[in-house]
């Protein structure tokens, strides 16, 4: 049997990657708290990019609703913590991996010591998690850690990146300007000033935000993992251009559409509270 050796496993990325910068990514610790849909898919794409340090933060377990996006969810994981089970399959890829798992999420409690010495967060969070990624975001920023978050959005993904020194998240999306029921929706604006995955929703009332369910693709979970790891690296590295909030894009792979987003102010912007006001009223907010 062939023994692993980091080189010879990750050589195929060099070309792309000089050898001296393949080497930095193995010292790099990225956190990633989810790892569900985004995040587990996050995990197995930035360890075969040769990442070699992870925080990773999950309570959960795998479930058949799960099936659909989910890189854990499996017949033979069912009801197994999607946190041993993807530690398992990330130390398949790479077994000299340094991981350190968070069994209950990420919390209050814990969040110092999920962020300690890390270089870069990666947002695998439920949609829905809000006072969560409100307060893993603000830490980070605290912190002057990078974050990325690249929401599946339909058959895409939509990317933000917060920079130390730039504009915050909490900034950007303003969940907190109104009532608790507001929040998905200020959310799903923020990421997605544009839209574009509106425009080919088949079944409208499979989307609920009143009581936090959505549809969700695997087509987007993996667009979102292949752009994040790209972020990831662009930030790590210090090469090639990055858009920092209030900039973003969103690729739609359905509409083969490319939007660069710019909401200068972020939720504030007098289009986004237009935007904001005239979904409320759909939604009956």
């Amino acid at each position: 049997m062939q023994s692993f050796t980091y080189d010879e496993a990750f050589s195929r990325n060099i070309g792309w990657l000089t050898r001296q910068e393949q080497q930095q990514l193995r010292q790099k610790r990225v956190a990633i708290a989810g790892l569900g849909g985004v995040g587990g898919t996050h995990l197995l794409t930035l360890c075969r990019l040769g990442i070699g340090k992870f925080h990773l933060a999950e309570f959960d377990t795998f479930d058949l609703v799960n099936f659909n996006r989910q890189a854990g969810a499996t017949v033979s994981t069912l009801g197994l913590g999607k946190l041993e089970v993807m530690i398992r399959q990330a130390l398949d890829i790479n077994p000299d991996l340094d991981i350190t798992g968070f069994a209950d999420g990420v919390t209050s409690d814990n969040l110092d010591a999920f962020l300690d010495g890390v270089d870069i967060y990666v947002d695998g969070l439920d949609f829905f998690a809000f006072q969560a990624r409100q307060q893993v975001f603000a830490a980070c920023e605290t912190k002057n850690i990078p974050a990325v978050t690249a929401a599946p959005l339909g058959m895409g993904a939509a990317v933000l990146n917060f920079l130390p020194g730039g504009m915050s998240f909490n900034n950007y999306f303003r969940l907190d300007d109104g009532p608790e029921a507001e929040k998905p929706l200020r959310f799903l604006m923020g990421l997605a000033p544009v839209r574009l995955q509106m425009g080919y929703l088949a079944d409208p009332s499979a989307v609920d935000l009143a009581n936090r369910k959505g549809p969700s693709t695997i087509m987007a979970c993996q667009l979102c993992a292949g752009v994040a790891a790209t972020e990831a690296l662009k930030i790590l590295l210090g090469r090639g251009p990055v858009r920092t909030a209030p900039k973003g894009y969103h690729f739609d792979a359905y509409r083969n559409k490319l939007a660069l987003t710019w909401r200068p102010g972020g939720n504030r912007n007098p289009l986004q509270r237009l935007a904001i006001a005239l979904a409320k009223r759909k939604l009956g907010l």
